[in-house]
């Protein structure tokens, strides 16, 4: 298995530090308003990696955590005249049920920052004792950046650079402007504990080095692109100065998503949370689209896209019902596929393995999926191969092997005939179709077929197609979809 590693930029061979045990440590969420797009992309991406780490036989030891004390809580808090427990628990528990929507599996573990205030205060004391920290007067606890010279090796920035940017803000009491907080002094009306330099609260960065300590050494870290500078990056400085021991094998962070081709921004308009999305589309097709480009690309989140992530979804489900009628079949000839067509299926079988461990490319592995659908397709529109012995054998192993794949996915794992059914209600509900008037003229069509009225059944499924419905005359009856 090949994995991408920010901190070296290049692919390396990924091998569990402790034989058939994998720790992995995901920077969760800060708690303060909804998920959105962004977050739901990272956690996907990082439940297939446990997913098919899984089903490799290895033993994860998932670890997620909640920053459910910060700025930006205590001002929700504060504007909202809440309680900042209430407002982090409000949105720890909305996060819960966003990604149980998506079918995001829960971490084995789900620190809390505030359930490691003990231990934070404990390794600034340590860093303060080696000379890496220091206290100020008025109660804050600064790293000492230079203190620690690989500082800048995950991000690749130098400390010259850094320094040309840095500044000292009115009030700060730092001894060099690169150093960052590891513990805050807390200001009238915020909440704090009692520490051995005053009342006050952790800084941000110092929460997962606490939270991530009783898991050492981590095998992978991993994050959103942008955690690399300055929350890894100053996380790592700070574990690694006080353990003197690598913090992460591997460091893993996923691209951004952007909306209409711009970066989402609440000022631009373009702020797509979760649920905001799944009025529109199914959770499945969020989840189906965000898992198309390889975890590290950037994703370009647009109406058009999901539309052909539906049409997509569609066309998977159908050759998984098609197959599944068609395995149904009572009598099988004795004939035999031609042997470059089971080569063929047995090439893609293997195929969808290889493309995840060459850096979980959830992309290319989806791309074999459908290279197996049109394999199927044709076996099942060729009259000289669809009532073969060997193409009843190949229908089982599809079944087999869409069964496995959904489980490492997250998608095509549904009933094909309840997924299609509830994709064609979503999409109806989407542009405000009316389908009990769909109903009705699909039973005057009938109607006018059975009366060989056939002028009036064509102007009935030409007023069906002007409302955006497509129909389709079937063995089994007439069909409709949406066009």
């Amino acid at each position: 298995m090949q994995l991408y590693n920010s901190l070296t930029r290049k692919k390396e061979q990924f091998t569990p530090l402790n034989e058939g045990v994998v720790n992995m440590y995901v920077c969760g969420i800060t708690a303060y308003d909804y998920c959105h797009i962004g977050h739901a992309r990272s956690a996907l991406v990082f439940d297939v990696m446990v997913r098919y780490m899984q089903s490799k036989g290895l033993d994860v030891n998932f670890i997620r955590n909640f920053t459910d004390v910060d700025d930006k809580i205590i001002n929700r808090a504060n504007k909202e005249n809440r309680d900042w427990r209430e407002v982090a628990n409000t949105y720890i528990d909305a996060f819960h049920e966003d990604m149980d929507r998506l079918g995001v599996l829960r971490a084995t573990t789900e620190p809390r920052a505030t359930n490691y205030i003990q231990e934070m205060q404990d390794l600034c004391s340590h860093l303060i004792a080696e000379d890496k920290a220091y206290a100020t007067p008025c109660g804050d606890v600064y790293f000492r950046v230079r203190a620690y010279p690989p500082y800048g090796k995950l991000s690749g920035r130098t400390l010259d650079e850094l320094q040309a940017g840095a500044r000292v803000a009115p009030g700060e009491e730092k001894q060099d402007p690169l150093d960052f907080a590891l513990w805050k002094s807390a200001k009238p009306g915020e909440p704090f504990w009692e520490s051995p330099w005053g009342k006050g609260r952790p800084g941000w960065h110092i929460e997962c080095s606490a939270m991530n300590s009783p898991f050492l050494p981590l095998d992978i870290h991993g994050g959103g692109l942008d955690l690399i500078f300055p929350h890894h990056e100053n996380e790592i400085a700070q574990s690694e100065a006080a353990t003197g021991k690598e913090l992460a094998k591997f460091w893993v962070h996923n691209g951004f998503v952007q909306v209409d081709s711009e970066k989402m921004s609440k000022s631009l308009g373009n702020f797509k949370t979760i649920r905001d999305i799944l009025q529109s589309y199914l959770p499945e097709t969020l989840r189906f689209f965000l898992l198309s480009k390889h975890y590290r690309s950037p994703i370009d989140f647009t109406g058009d896209s999901m539309i052909e992530a539906e049409k997509a979804q569609k066309r998977v489900y159908e050759a998984m019902l098609d197959a599944a009628k068609a395995a149904e079949r009572s009598s099988w000839k004795k004939t035999a596929l031609p042997a470059a067509l089971v080569e063929e299926f047995d090439s893609l079988a293997h195929s969808f393995d290889a493309a995840m461990d060459d850096d979980f490319n959830s992309a290319s592995a989806i791309g074999h999926i459908f290279a197996l659908v049109r394999l199927i397709n044709r076996l099942l529109e060729d009259k000289g191969t669809r009532a073969a012995e060997q193409t009843r054998d190949l229908l089982a192993r599809f079944s087999t092997l869409m069964a496995q794949w959904s489980a490492v996915l997250g998608v095509f794992g549904q009933d094909p005939a309840t997924f299609l059914e509830t994709l064609r209600a979503q999409q109806a509900q989407r542009i405000g179709l009316d389908t009990d008037k769909v109903a009705s003229l699909m039973q005057a069509r009938l109607d006018a077929r059975k009366a060989k009225d056939f002028a009036l059944s064509d102007a009935l499924r030409d007023e069906l197609a002007s409302m955006g419905v497509a129909i389709r005359d079937t063995p089994e009856g007439t069909v409709w979809d949406i066009a």
